[in-house]
């Protein structure tokens, strides 16, 4: 028997059993309403409604704060001796890392496909919204990190949850949080082995195997699917090793790297066509305004930009604060102001820059996928860049191979933690989540698994849900570690230097 016969076998035997399952599940947590003439999924109106609130609540902090996050991440207010693995800018390119990824690529392609060049000005704001979310969501993550006897330090969702609560509520919000921080383990990891590593794998292979002869060339046959990997799989077993220092070393250079790449390429297309600029940018502002502009018309495109941003940047979702927690601070606050960069990086600018290059180039594939033609999100990206770069694809497999591997390391960290966190911190139940985590990483270039994958995606938002609960309960332990930061920052400029705050160890179970 071949391997392509095994793997088509296994494919069709886990389809058939999960695929009930995440049908069900998918219906539930994407469960979406009609609205003007399209669909609403509640879930994005939930994390949009986050965004608002906590602008709002926080008197728009991510524009208020935006320069000094920016001198936070310049290391302006370090402060020698604190505790955590990484400095501010190595958390924010790891988390960065995991979240700006193919949806960057293809997914704003099927956005502006769908909701017109309006999405773009909707994707924007939502990307906006999302910088609060991520600011409470990380700000709680340092507060409640576990710093462990031997340095390292976890943090995430499965930490502020039970711990926030049972400060706010005593011995019922312990209980309760107990139980979501093993339910939000659990997901995390479960999204970590098949929507951040798994999937990441599969889609860099095929566009590497597109760009190399297809399945008739040097990379199509399952020879070179088991060789890329194992490459992929060694390479992020070495890192992982490391843990988030290793991580945090690679993104560091990988981040600025993939993002420079894919940002130059996109400069070069809008320079190329710098005329017709200011009617690109005129199309993005009046189709966002246009009842006639697309199904559903305002809504429809608010809904579909909305969407994009919601699904791109995770802000919400719990998995950011599991990176940033590592950061070297004393004021939790710190690094919340360092995070809402992060949508800023990742739907304001990236996504922003990939939509203006397709409205610009206005390439043939983009105008037959706005007609109803079923083109994939990548193959009109990549036609866009192709307008003045004929052999862009070439470009875009390095950049999609960057995204993806950047990807795969930040989630085998988030997944290592969410694993610790359920089986115990030894060595050997270390050794064997990555293990794991790199061997799914090899099963990517050869399965496809998609039910599992759609699995993945409905588990994360169901996070989401739980996450953002507490959220709102524990918003106002964020109010008060802002204004510490805010008067750290008074002191330092007044030339004070104020009291440190200490972190106790947490013991080693």
């Amino acid at each position: 028997m071949s391997l392509d016969s095994i793997t088509t076998s296994i494919d069709e035997a886990v389809s058939g059993f999960f695929e009930p399952i995440a049908a069900w599940l998918g219906e539930v947590v994407f469960y979406s309403v009609p609205v003007a003439g399209t669909e609403l999924p509640l879930i994005v109106a939930w994390l949009v409604v986050a965004g608002l609130v906590f602008s709002a609540w926080f008197g728009l902090v991510q524009v208020r704060k935006f320069k000094l996050a920016v001198d936070v991440v310049r290391g302006k207010y370090d402060e020698k001796g604190s505790a955590g693995e990484v400095n501010h800018f190595q958390a924010l390119t790891a988390a960065v890392s995991g979240t700006v990824g193919l949806g960057n690529i293809a997914g704003v392609a099927v956005a502006v496909s769908i909701g017109g060049p309006g999405a773009t000005f909707w994707m924007i704001l939502c990307g906006v919204l999302g910088m609060a979310t991520k600011f409470v969501e990380v700000t709680l993550g340092v507060k409640y990190r576990e710093v462990h006897a031997d340095g390292t330090v976890s943090g995430g969702p499965m930490h502020y949850l039970p711990k926030g609560l049972a400060d706010r509520f005593g011995a019922g919000g312990a209980k309760v949080g107990k139980v979501l921080a093993v339910l939000a383990s659990a997901m995390v990891l479960f999204f970590g082995l098949f929507g951040g590593n798994l999937f990441q794998v599969n889609q860099s292979y095929a566009q590497l195997v597109s760009v190399t002869g297809g399945e008739d060339g040097l990379m199509g046959s399952s020879a070179g699917a088991l060789f890329f990997g194992a490459l992929v799989a060694a390479l992020v077993g070495v890192v992982l090793l490391g843990g988030i220092r290793s991580i945090a070393n690679v993104t560091s250079k990988l981040v600025p790297a993939m993002a420079g790449i894919y940002i130059v390429a996109c400069l070069v297309v809008i320079l190329a066509n710098l005329t017709h600029v200011p009617a690109a940018v005129a199309q993005i502002v009046e189709g966002a305004f246009d009842p006639e502009g697309v199904a559903g018309g305002v809504l429809g495109a608010l809904i579909i930009g909305f969407k994009r941003a919601a699904f791109s940047n995770e802000a919400g979702m719990g998995s950011a604060p599991i990176a940033h927690s590592a950061v070297k601070t004393n004021h939790p606050a710190s690094e919340g102001l360092v995070a809402l960069l992060e949508p800023f990086i990742d739907t304001v600018v990236i996504c922003t820059m990939t939509a203006l290059t397709i409205v610009i180039a206005n390439p043939a594939s983009w105008g037959e996928a706005r007609q109803g033609e079923s083109i994939g999100g990548v193959t009109i990206t990549s036609d866009a860049f192709a307008t003045v770069m004929p052999w862009f694809p070439y470009v875009l497999t390095v950049a999609v191979l960057l995204f993806a591997i950047s990807t795969v390391l930040t989630w085998g960290y988030y997944s290592l933690k969410a694993w610790t966190h359920l089986f115990g911190r030894s060595r050997t139940s270390e050794i064997a989540c990555k293990a794991v985590y790199t061997l799914f990483s090899i099963a990517g270039t050869l399965l496809t698994l998609q039910t599992l994958i759609d699995l993945a995606d409905a588990v994360l938002f169901t996070l989401a849900v739980i996450n953002i609960i507490g959220l709102y309960l524990l918003a106002p332990v964020v109010k008060r570690e802002l204004n510490s930061f805010l008067d750290h920052v008074k002191a330092r400029k007044a030339g004070v230097e104020p009291e440190r705050r200490e972190e106790e160890p947490a013991e080693t179970p």
